[in-house]
């Protein structure tokens, strides 16, 4: 892709499980035959049990590397602004349709552009934990103008 919405190494997002779950069915409604990994499991009685907690984080992961190394779902813009913006799902479905005033790449970029949803790489390699993202009414105050985003 040569597109600058996709060009970044790293990018940090807080998403629920039940976000993960919509993902899921969307990508595998769009990779027809091709079969999308399976999300970790999720129980109802471990929501303090911090070893569950932290077991399926790491399937979340798992189940994201899988999914961005295949091309039926690289190709979906869904994956990108789920990956790359804190849009809620409405809205990602919304900015895919058409019905936004602001395009995908438009999206990703502003999200970017804020300097907070990018984990930052350090010179000598290592990565800075991410800041706090930025909420969806944050990137409504920007107008969806790139030309205002300003730091």
């Amino acid at each position: 892709m040569c597109s600058k919405a996709f060009t970044a190494k790293t990018s940090c997002v807080r998403r629920r499980y039940s976000e993960f779950v919509w993902l899921k069915r969307k990508l595998q409604k769009n990779a027809g035959l091709v079969p999308v990994p399976d999300l970790p499991g999720k129980s109802v009685f471990a929501f303090n049990n911090t070893d569950f907690i932290e077991k399926r984080r790491k399937g979340l992961q798992n189940f994201l590397d899988k999914v961005v190394h295949m091309t039926v779902c690289l190709s979906d813009s869904q994956l990108h602004l789920f990956l790359q913006t804190q849009l809620p799902v409405g809205h990602i479905e919304d900015c895919v349709q058409g019905h936004t005033p602001f395009s995908v790449t438009d999206a990703i970029l502003t999200y970017a552009s804020s300097n907070r949803g990018w984990a930052q790489e350090e010179e000598d390699g290592s990565v800075e934990p991410c800041p706090a993202p930025i909420s969806y009414e944050s990137m409504e105050r920007y107008g969806w103008n790139l030309s205002t985003c300003k730091q």
